[in-house]
C-alpha cells in the first residue's frame, strides 16, 4: 500500500507543478511544443535535404534569406494587424494552413524553384505566428508574471524543437530525411484544430480602455511620443539580431561546416551531424526551464549578457575546432555553452521587450522583435554560405560571430526596464476573468508613477 501511494504521488506531482499555471497560459504552451515540434525537423534538416542533391551552400543561404525577407514583411503586417485590434489566435490558425501547404510543396521539390517556392510560404507562416503567439504570453498569464509565462512557453518550445530535430535524425539515419515535412504537417493540422476549440486568450481590448481612463492626457501624449517609444527597445533589438544570427547560423551554416570538415578537423556523415544537432538541442531542452526561472527573478540586462557571453564562448570553441583533428571534441564541448546561452536569451529578450514598450505598442513591438529573427535569417545564412564556399571551413565565419557578441556585453549591461504592469490578483478563474481598472494599472518605472508616461 504504502508503495502504491508513494507511485500516486510521483506521478501527481508534475500535474500539480502543471496545473500551478492558468489555462490560458497552459493553452499556449501546448500550442507552442506543437508548433516547435514540427517546426524543429524542418529548420534544422532542410540544409542537409537539399545539400544531398547538391544544392550549393550559397544556393540554401539565399533561399533561406529570400523567406526571411518574406516573413520580415509580413511579421509588421501582423503586428499592425495585432495593435488594430485582430485577435491573436487567427494569424496563428492561417498559419497552420502555409505551414501544411509549405511542407507540401518542399517534399516533392527536386529543383531551386520549388525549394524557393516552399521557403517562400514558410516565411510568411513565421511572419504570422511569431508576433501573435509571443503577444498571447502576457495576455494569457493571469497572476502569474509575465517573466516566469516566457519561461514556461520557451521551455515548450526547447523541448518541442529537440523532439523535431531527433525525429529528424531518426530520419536521416533511416535515409528518409523529407519525413520532416510530414510529421510538421500532422503537428499543424492537430495545432489548427486545438485553436479552433479552444482560441487564444486576448483581452487587450478592455486592457487598452483601462489604460486611457487611467490617463486622461495620453492621447496628447500619443501624439507627441508617437517615435519616442521605440527609444527604450532600440538596445533590446540590436543584441536580439546579433543573438539571432547565431541560432540561425547554427541551423544553416553548421550542418555544413561539421559535413564539409574544417581545416584538419575531419568531415561527418549527415546522421552525426544531425545527432550533435539534436544533443545540442536536448541540453537546451533540459536546461530552458531552470535558467529561465532563475532569470525571471533577476533583471534582463543581467540575463542578456550572460546569453553573450555563452553565445561567445560556444562560437570560439566552434572557430577553433576547425583547427585540430580533435575538433570534434571541441564542437561537443560547445554544446553546453550554446544550449545555456539560448535558454537564457530567449525568455529574457521577449521580457525585455515587455518591459520596454507600452501596452497599446506591443503588438508592433512584439513583431519588431520578431524582424529581428527575419533580419538575420536574411543575412546570417547569405553570408556565412558566402564564407564556407569561398574558404571550405568556419574558422573566420565562427570567430566573428564571437567577437560581435563581446562587443554587444557594454549595450546590455545599459539596459533598464522601461515599462512594468501590476500583476493581475488571482481570483481562482487562473486568469480567465476581465481585469479591473485598478488591477490592470500600468507603472513607469522611470518616474515611479502610474500612467502610460508616469507624468
Amino acid at each position: 500500500m504504502f508503495v502504491l501511494l508513494s507511485v500516486r504521488a510521483t506521478t501527481l506531482e508534475p500535474l500539480r507543478w502543471w496545473n500551478q499555471f492558468p489555462p490560458g497560459l497552459r493553452n499556449v504552451t501546448r500550442l507552442r511544443l506543437l508548433a516547435s515540434i514540427g517546426a524543429g525537423g524542418v529548420i534544422f534538416m532542410t540544409p542537409m535535404v537539399f545539400h544531398a542533391i547538391d544544392f550549393s551552400a550559397s544556393q540554401i543561404g539565399t533561399g533561406l534569406a529570400l523567406s526571411a525577407v518574406v516573413g520580415t514583411v509580413v511579421r509588421l503586417l501582423s503586428g499592425d494587424w495585432l495593435d488594430r485590434g485582430l485577435r491573436c489566435s487567427w494569424p496563428v490558425r492561417i498559419t497552420t494552413i502555409l505551414a501544411v501547404l509549405a511542407d507540401l510543396v518542399l517534399f516533392q521539390a527536386q529543383d531551386y524553384r520549388g525549394f524557393l517556392v516552399g521557403e517562400i510560404l514558410l516565411g510568411t507562416a513565421a511572419g504570422l505566428y511569431w508576433p501573435a503567439i509571443d503577444l498571447a504570453v502576457p495576455l494569457s498569464c493571469g497572476a502569474v508574471p509575465s517573466g516566469r509565462g516566457y519561461a514556461l512557453v520557451r521551455s515548450a518550445d526547447a523541448l518541442g524543437f529537440g523532439l523535431g530535430a531527433l525525429l529528424g535524425s531518426i530520419a536521416a539515419r533511416v535515409g528518409m530525411l523529407r519525413l520532416v515535412y510530414g510529421i510538421e504537417a500532422a503537428c499543424m493540422i492537430t495545432l489548427l484544430v486545438l485553436i479552433s476549440l479552444a482560441p487564444l486568450i486576448d483581452e487587450r481590448l478592455f486592457r487598452h480602455q483601462s489604460a486611457i481612463r487611467s490617463h486622461p492626457s495620453s492621447s496628447h501624449h500619443n501624439s507627441r511620443a508617437a517615435l519616442s517609444w521605440l527609444k527604450p527597445l532600440l538596445p533590446v533589438l540590436a543584441i536580439s539580431v546579433v543573438a539571432t544570427a547565431i541560432l540561425s547560423l547554427q541551423q544553416s551554416a553548421l550542418p555544413i561546416d561539421l559535413i564539409r570538415g574544417g581545416l584538419q578537423r575531419p568531415e561527418l556523415s549527415e546522421p552525426l551531424t544531425s545527432a550533435l544537432i539534436a544533443s545540442q538541442l536536448i541540453l537546451l531542452v533540459i536546461v530552458q526551464w531552470p535558467v529561465g526561472r532563475w532569470l525571471s527573478e533577476r533583471s534582463v540586462s543581467f540575463g542578456l549578457g550572460l546569453s553573450l557571453i555563452g553565445f561567445s564562448l560556444s562560437c570560439l570553441l566552434i572557430g577553433l575546432s576547425s583547427l585540430t583533428s580533435m575538433g570534434t571534441g571541441l564542437v561537443i564541448a560547445s554544446l553546453l555553452p550554446m544550449a545555456l546561452a539560448q535558454a537564457a536569451f530567449l525568455p529574457t529578450a521577449t521580457e525585455a521587450v515587455i518591459e520596454e514598450s507600452p501596452p497599446h505598442h506591443r503588438g508592433l513591438a512584439m513583431a519588431l522583435f520578431s524582424q529581428c529573427f527575419a533580419i538575420s535569417a536574411v543575412f546570417a545564412p547569405l553570408l556565412g554560405g558566402i564564407l564556407l564556399d569561398h574558404q571550405n571551413h568556419g574558422l573566420l565565419l565562427w570567430s566573428l560571430m564571437a567577437g560581435l557578441c563581446l562587443s554587444m556585453i557594454p549595450t546590455a549591461t545599459r539596459i533598464r526596464p522601461y515599462f512594468k504592469a501590476i500583476p493581475l490578483k488571482d481570483s481562482g478563474s487562473k486568469g480567465d476573468r476581465v481585469p479591473s481598472r485598478k488591477e490592470n494599472q500600468l507603472v513607469n518605472v522611470v518616474t515611479g508613477r502610474p500612467g502610460l508616461f508616469g507624468d
